[in-house]
């Protein structure tokens, strides 16, 4: 039986082999692309007896971003998006972190893109822990959240022929985060 959260405290950090930090954009207004960075690191500090003492970092490559298209991903880091060239890494961190209740936490921070910081919030779900086959202990969490890209300057679209544009503004964000407890 995994332990519960409110027995956990340490520190963390994310298995990035074991982990995806994903996104869904509306397409044509018929269809969603998802999207994924293959390329990030990030921390966790938990407390499980006062979450409010918690925390979380990430650091995410932007050239990393795998829609599972070049052309694509070409083009979301372009100066048309992400100008990774000019802004090469998406950072989030935490500012607030509460329970819930049961398995469900809120974690609020900076998400940083483009050099704009505005604060997102994160719901998330503990998944549970436990030791590893190589003695490692071990944290998951599923979170998500929605953001309107236009906030962080992202405003690249074209118009449809039918009415509405290419890309939505509203990005849905989803975590599957594992990590590792520090020795």
């Amino acid at each position: 039986m995994s332990p519960d959260l409110a027995t956990l405290t340490g520190d963390y950090t994310i298995d990035a082999a074991h982990t995806t930090i994903g996104f869904t954009a509306r397409h044509a207004m018929v269809t969603n692309v998802k999207g994924k960075f293959l390329d990030f690191s990030g921390s966790l500090h938990l407390d499980g007896t006062d979450p409010s003492k918690s925390s979380a970092s990430i650091d995410v490559k932007m050239d990393s971003i795998d829609t599972g298209n070049a052309d694509r991903d070409g083009h979301l880091k372009s100066a048309d998006f992400f100008k990774t060239d000019e802004f090469p890494t998406m950072t989030f961190r935490s500012t607030k972190a509460e329970s819930l209740g049961g398995d469900d936490y809120r974690i609020t921070g900076d998400l940083s893109i483009l050099g704009v910081t505005k604060p997102i919030t994160i719901d998330l779900e503990f998944n549970g822990a436990a030791k590893d086959p190589f003695g490692n202990e071990r944290v998951g969490f599923e979170g998500k959240a929605t953001i309107l890209r236009s906030e962080w300057g992202l405003t690249w679209n074209a118009a449809l022929e039918t009415g509405g544009f290419l890309v939505s503004d509203k990005i849905k964000l989803n975590f599957d985060i594992s990590a590792i407890k520090n020795a």
